[in-house]
């Protein structure tokens, strides 16, 4: 979209905000500018002053490890400063230490998310800004679109006692929220008063989805290659609690369904009946060269989008487990290995946010009742988000000009 200008943009516009500043980085390769500049080479040519500090998240500051992988500290060899992981070997790793601040006066957050609840940035990045603030760091979050869009909610929230690095808050799997709404909304509403603050996007609109902006994908993981597979993510995400494979291993992560010795085209008639709104599923061989049945044939589905406005990525995850339970209950096996370093709960619990789905699965019964309670999680959490909502909804379910107080971000040019 012409004239669209993400948070890092606009603070090169005016650069002079950054001047004297001791500063840090939090942020990984999809945070560059209007030019395609990564944000550190950006900042330390327009300064003059590089950051004293990198920070990277899970898949590293580049972003080239695999997922659930631990990253290294390590330097960067473009502008000479240490890089810090904020994702190691343990559950500890994941929340920084207010240390790790030590020596900085503000840190920058710059994370491309892609609107799933699971999805770790969006833990990352607050659990980030809580240490920095709490070790006297002034945060400044340099926001960008979230490419599903911001007016569609989709499916359940959180419930307690399912806390964890992937469901870090109550909130549904499709949230519509931008990184920068998301740690406002977590931090709460004093977070300013600590120190935190907000470049806001110029040129988007919540109902505009990644497709809409004419801007290049930089994917933000190594199974996230293109736009469209953010599309299918909250739901393709859900096979990672099984023994199916999601599609790593091959060029179609989140696309590609199966497992060794499945009926492909039964399985592609069975969805394709279910008439799932913006989805379409075609008979598909494929081969995965790393992770679940690796260098093993599979048979299963590609999972093709026809329509996003009306696709429901999450109800179409949901409605594939339906199918490859009743399809192969011999071969059903729900992932029994640590999940993000969490062993005393399923990995579908804590992607889905309760039990629900897994125990209705598990005995064979209706899953109507547990879908039919999204639409109260929806609503509800539409009005609790709108506080925190730093551009105006825009559809029929949203209220226009709805945002934050005034003062609440920085404003620029």
């Amino acid at each position: 979209m012409k004239g669209l200008r993400t948070g890092l943009d606009r603070l090169l516009e005016n650069i002079r905000e950054l001047s004297g500043r001791r500063y840090g980085i939090l942020s990984h390769a999809p945070a560059v500018t209007a030019d395609m500049v990564p944000i550190h080479l950006a900042l330390s040519r327009s300064s003059g002053e590089a950051p004293a500090r990198l920070f990277g998240p899970e898949h590293g500051f580049y972003g080239v490890e695999q997922d659930m992988v631990a990253s290294a500290d390590e330097t960067d060899p473009w502008t000479g400063a240490p890089i810090v992981s904020l994702y190691g070997d343990s559950k500890a790793s994941l929340r920084p230490d207010p240390g790790a601040f030590d020596g900085l006066d503000l840190l920058l957050v710059d994370l491309q998310d892609i609107g799933s609840r699971y999805y770790t940035y969006a833990a990352t990045g607050v659990w980030a800004a809580e240490a920095a603030l709490a070790a006297g760091c002034e945060v400044w979050v340099l926001d960008r679109p979230n490419p599903l869009g911001g007016e569609v909610i989709e499916g359940n929230r959180r419930r307690l006692g399912f806390e964890s690095f992937i469901g870090a808050f109550e909130i549904p799997v499709r949230h519509g929220l931008t990184m920068a709404e998301l740690v406002l909304m977590a931090l709460g509403p004093d977070a300013r008063e600590r120190g935190l603050s907000v470049w806001e996007i110029e040129g988007w609109s919540r109902d505009q989805a990644w497709e809409d902006l004419g801007r290049p994908w930089v994917a933000p993981s190594p199974n996230i290659p293109t736009a469209r597979t953010s599309l299918v993510f909250p739901g393709g995400c859900l096979l990672e609690a099984t023994e199916f494979s999601e599609g790593r291993g091959t060029t179609r992560p989140f696309e590609l369904i199966g497992a060794p010795g499945l009926d492909a085209v039964a399985l592609s008639d069975r969805l394709n009946r279910a008439r799932l709104p913006g989805a379409r599923f075609s008979p598909a061989l494929f081969k995965p060269q790393f992770q679940k049945h690796a260098g093993r044939p599979c048979a299963g589905v590609r999972w093709f989008v026809k329509d996003p406005t009306t696709l429901a990525p999450y109800r179409c995850g949901v409605e594939i487990l339906l199918a490859l339970h009743e399809l192969a209950p011999d071969r059903f096996f729900w992932r029994r290995d640590p999940y993000e370093f969490e062993t005393d709960r399923p990995a579908i619990d804590l992607l889905s946010g309760d039990s629900s789905l897994r125990r209705a699965l598990d005995k064979g019964q209706s899953l109507d009742a547990w879908l039919a309670s999204w639409k109260g999680d929806e609503a509800d959490f539409r009005e609790e988000r709108r506080p925190f909502l730093l551009y105006p909804e825009t559809g029929a379910e949203g209220r226009p000009g709805s945002g934050p107080a005034s003062g609440s971000t920085r404003s620029g040019a």
